[in-house]
């Protein structure tokens, strides 16, 4: 039987269900044959959301049977989601080309997420990696998770999360992008801009000129090369009361304890901050720059839990538990996949480190050069790829459980640190939510 007959037949629901399922598998295994699957259920889907325009055509519609649904194999649920783009595509004009993907997961995107794929009006949704868009207009827009990105048209996007870098060249000036805080008109120029979760949004112009619109004032700004603007919204939660948490039991024998439970606190440290405290910001940010012109920017994360009634001598295994989010500072395309350190701060006197009064110049047990050797441990390390980290981050060693049992005071203490450098001082600002965060969960150490 001939391909086409058959996908016609199993389309109509007349081909018989040992048929359907050796299609099926063919489907998977066959990029020729899904080609034409796809198309022949676009065309299916198509003529069925048309036909009450076809009556010129059609005296009466003949309805078509739903296909039967099987249990798919994950390339052919892949193969289902490049139908329902398909058919989103084919009724509104391609306005960009998903050029490049690296290491990407979507998720809640209503567009196609392949590589070549031609893409409309919509929104694309990237969970992890880096990909990269070249609009009609000659634009290039450089997506990094987490980022939410609508495509409006050839000439206009919006940033509803996450981070760009837009490079345009004279046929597309006046290309806009443009988040809640503010609006970025090109003006022939290279530019990143940022919106976080916390309520940052950053525009940062590596080279030229853009306008800036939507501001509080009214009056737009110019921004010429080297220069940057930081506008929050106001939907920061810093300064305000934690919930307070709970040391919990879990399945497997595991207890979870998050830094909101106790004397449990979080913060981070910023080199060059004018003595402003980061100990009850709603993200616990970390950098690292060899570069001098980034090194004033500089962050390193604490984090101390509260184990007084835990059985710490008893613990075999032990994980930190962290929560990437947005920073809405830097541009993960300034930074190669980034190694991270944690410490354990082995002087206990240190673990009385004041929330309220956390600054550079007050961190416990670091110089600006690092953390003490005489004061700390290497428990771990782990790796966050450039432009994504996924879900929540866990971070286990033996060491890390040998540093719990050996606690003395009930407090446990560790900074977080990132060892990897960036090319160029607009380099991505990593982050992960803090007890301070007002939906994500708080860092968490488990133990069993």
């Amino acid at each position: 039987m001939k391909h086409d007959d058959r996908i016609e037949r199993a389309l109509e629901g007349l081909l018989p269900d040992e048929d359907w399922q050796a299609l099926q598998a063919e489907i998977v295994r066959d990029p020729e044959l899904r080609a034409a699957y796809v198309d022949r259920v676009w065309l299916h889907s198509h003529l069925r959301a048309e036909r009450e325009t076809l009556v010129e055509l059609l005296d009466e519609p003949t309805p078509i049977r739903r296909w039967p649904v099987a249990a798919w194999a994950a390339a052919a649920a892949a193969c289902v989601t490049l139908v329902a783009s398909a058919l989103f595509l084919r009724s509104k004009p391609t306005v960009a080309t998903l050029v490049q993907a690296e290491n990407c997961k979507w998720a809640g995107s209503d567009l196609p997420t392949a590589v070549d794929s031609k893409l409309s009006a919509g929104t694309l949704a990237l969970v992890e990696g880096i990909a990269t868009l070249k609009f009609k207009s000659g634009a290039t827009v450089t997506i990094e998770a987490p980022t939410k990105l609508e495509i409006h048209d050839a000439m206009h996007c919006r940033l509803l999360e996450g981070s760009v870098v837009a490079e345009v060249p004279e046929s597309a000036h006046g290309f806009t992008i443009d988040t809640q805080d503010m609006k970025v008109k090109d003006l022939g120029t290279r530019f990143g801009l940022t919106a976080g979760s916390a309520g940052n949004s950053q525009v940062h112009v590596f080279e030229g000129e853009v306008e800036i619109g939507g501001l509080p004032g009214g009056e737009p700004k110019r921004l010429k090369q080297g220069k940057g603007l930081n506008v929050t919204s106001g939907n920061t939660t810093a300064g305000q009361e934690p919930t307070r948490g709970q040391q919990k039991q879990e399945s497997g024998g595991w207890t979870a304890i998050p830094t909101s439970f106790g004397r449990g606190k979080d913060g981070y440290a910023r080199r060059g901050d004018g003595g402003a405290p980061m100990g009850t910001h709603p993200l616990i940010m970390v950098k690292h720059s060899d570069i001098e012109a980034g090194r004033k920017n500089e962050r390193r994360g604490f984090i101390t839990f509260d184990v007084s009634q835990a059985a710490t001598r008893n613990v075999g295994e032990a994980q930190i538990v962290l929560d990437p989010e947005p920073s809405g500072f830097g541009f993960s395309a300034l930074v190669p996949d980034s190694r991270f350190a944690v410490y354990g701060i082995a002087d206990e006197s240190l673990d009385a480190w004041n929330e309220a009064e956390m600054r550079w110049d007050s961190m416990p047990a670091c110089t600006d050069e690092g953390p003490v050797p005489a004061q700390v441990r290497r428990l771990a390390e782990f790796w966050i790829p450039r432009g994504g980290s996924g879900g929540p981050l866990t971070v286990r060693s033996d060491a890390l459980a040998e540093f719990v049992r050996q606690d003395t005071n009930g407090l446990v203490t560790f900074i977080v640190v990132r060892e990897t450098g960036e090319s160029d001082p607009s380099g991505l600002v990593h982050a992960f939510a803090s007890k301070e965060h007002p939906s994500a969960r708080p860092p968490t150490l488990r133990a069993k």
